[in-house]
């Protein structure tokens, strides 16, 4: 059984743990905060113990497996390198750091310590979000062209409100819309040019407003939305190719549903509605990376991945300020752990 310990007892430290505490081959043996009692708070509800320091809790417990950092993004690159130093394995929620230098640096450190680095990009553990990269891969849609996507809700409340520290946080594009191109990226390969426009600086900080377009070197275009500026929590996507397409809504009832085309002229279609699993994601993807631990298995989310989300992400931002076109340079980073 390994030995879990979580760093951070706010929205995503709590979300791993409470998703640890139901895996039978983990068990939860600590969670970390400044906030002594938010952390002993969790800690009771999940039966375990809290700490106030990573160091108290490496003190305190001993033997430790795997440890979750959940603590803000500016903060990443110190505790993921406070565990590579007790050779642990960790898993980092992401956006993995602020910058690109940083990033390299983390799993540089990581690589030279000899302990497996996990990124959160949990969307890729979605099922809906499986379900519809596994349709166009089989076809089923013809050669994908055109994406459009959808992210967003109301500006996140944390601790000291740091969602609100463009310098620490990244604001919406790499904190929110993160996630769509590292998906993306899994689905269709490389991206060459991005272009987006925002509401940064236009409006309250507080209902941040941005579109990204990327176009892709295998040749689809997509377009995102992303959004801290509405009520309700929404995703969506469509996913159109030659011969039908694949839309998600996670407003509706049945949100998953595939269109195709059934006649020569494409003038009707007929829609099914897919049904996905139940289990939570972030169990999920927690469980898979689990699993990699045990069996020195490969991640379905590499640092490589996770390095090359943000690279799409930095490359919107920097658009936003430019005012143009940003074309990424194709290079190759190599990545062992």
């Amino acid at each position: 059984m390994l030995k879990a310990l979580v760093i951070g007892a706010g929205t995503m430290g709590s979300t791993h743990s409470a998703a640890y505490s139901t895996m039978e081959d983990v068990q939860l043996v600590g969670i970390v905060d400044k906030n002594l009692e938010k952390a002993k708070e969790l800690a009771g509800k999940l039966g375990t113990q809290a700490f106030t320091s990573y160091e108290d809790a490496i003190n305190g417990l001993g033997v430790i497996d795997v440890v979750s950092v959940c603590v803000p993004t500016p903060f990443h690159k110190e505790y993921v390198k406070k565990v590579a130093d007790c050779k642990f394995d960790v898993i980092c929620e992401k956006p993995l750091a602020r910058n690109l230098k940083d990033a390299q640096e983390i799993i540089d450190y990581c690589k030279e310590k000899e302990v497996k680095l996990f990124v959160g990009h949990v969307v890729r553990f979605f099922p809906e979000y499986k379900r519809a990269k596994q349709i166009v891969e089989a076809g089923k849609i013809g050669s994908p062209a055109v994406v459009n996507t959808k992210r967003g809700g109301s500006f996140p409340s944390a601790s000291r409100d740091w969602y609100a520290d463009y310098n620490s946080s990244g604001g919406l594009v790499l904190d929110l819309m993160i996630h769509d191109f590292d998906y993306l990226r899994w689905c269709f390969g490389e991206v060459e040019r991005v272009y987006a426009k925002s509401a940064q600086g236009r409006a309250m900080a507080k209902l941040d407003y941005a579109l990204v377009t990327l176009r892709f070197e295998s040749g689809v275009i997509a377009h995102l939305e992303g959004t801290w500026a509405h009520q309700n929590f929404v995703t969506k996507f469509e996913i159109a190719g030659k011969d039908g397409i694949v839309q998600y809504d996670s407003s509706k009832v049945a949100p998953l549903v595939k269109g195709i085309n059934q006649s020569a002229t494409g003038s009707v279609g007929v829609a099914v509605p897919d049904s996905p699993l139940k289990e939570n994601p972030y169990v999920t993807e927690l469980k898979h990376f689990i699993t990699c631990i045990e069996n020195n298995e490969e991640p379905i989310v590499t640092p490589l991945d996770a390095y090359k989300a943000m690279e799409i992400a930095l490359a919107a931002i920097k658009s936003i300020k430019l005012g143009k076109v940003v074309e990424l340079r194709k290079q190759e980073m190599e990545v062992r752990i």
